[in-house]
């Protein structure tokens, strides 16, 4: 549970989520190197996370970069769960409550000859983790990593707005998108979402990297 003025944890989220692209699009390269040609997406996020994980900046920044990361939620008899599992999180400390989100998605695929955008599963299955509050549930901020697997990133980019638009209902989109000054190679954009009342509005930060 976050303390304090919650303006300066959304900008401390704001400023950590833009410290992490710069470093991660400086391993980026490097890792994609490593990888087959089409990997799947946990295959991807993995190899990511290992080369973040070994980064001397992000190892002075948080406590720790988890893949699979499971944060819990409560029954009311007080039992913990898993609410599932994270792709990627920074946790900022030992409380399991602390930590920015990246639920990471594989984008503009081929499949059995098929091209798929996969967009729509970016934003039902993914940015919808986020509004439901399984997610980030006490938190005002979460992001997204979208691997876009032939590279172009603009075509991704209007797909997802295309689905984000489309499900505005059921994802609580309250504003416009917003773009954001690309990090490197990566692309970035800007949503934010109606929760509960109690949860309040969430931002979410996407990033696009070009496979």
């Amino acid at each position: 549970m976050l303390s304090g003025d919650p303006t300066d944890w959304i900008a401390r989220f704001r400023s950590l989520d833009v410290r992490f692209l710069e470093r991660l699009s400086a391993v980026w390269p490097r890792c994609k190197a490593k990888l087959p040609t089409n990997p799947d997406e946990d295959t991807i996020t993995i190899n990511l996370v290992d080369f973040l994980s070994h980064d001397a900046e992000i190892r002075r920044w948080v406590y720790y970069v988890e893949y699979q990361f499971e944060p819990f939620g409560y029954t009311e008899d007080g039992w913990a769960y898993s609410k599932g599992k994270i792709d990627l999180a920074l946790l900022l400390d030992f409380d399991r409550e602390t930590y920015l989100a990246y639920e990471c998605k594989k984008l503009n695929v081929n499949e059995k000859g098929r091209f798929r955008t996969l967009a729509t599963e970016y934003v039902t299955e993914g940015v919808l983790r986020f509004v439901s509050e399984k997610y980030a549930a006490s938190l005002p901020i979460g992001c997204t990593l979208g691997y876009v697997m032939d590279g172009k990133l603009e075509s991704a980019r209007e797909s997802i707005g295309t689905a984000l638009f489309t499900n505005r209902v059921l994802i609580g989109l309250t504003d416009g998108i917003t773009e954001a000054e690309p990090i490197g190679g990566i692309r970035r954009f800007i949503s934010k979402h109606y929760r509960t009342a109690e949860a309040g509005e969430i931002e979410l930060r996407h990033a696009l990297l070009a496979f």
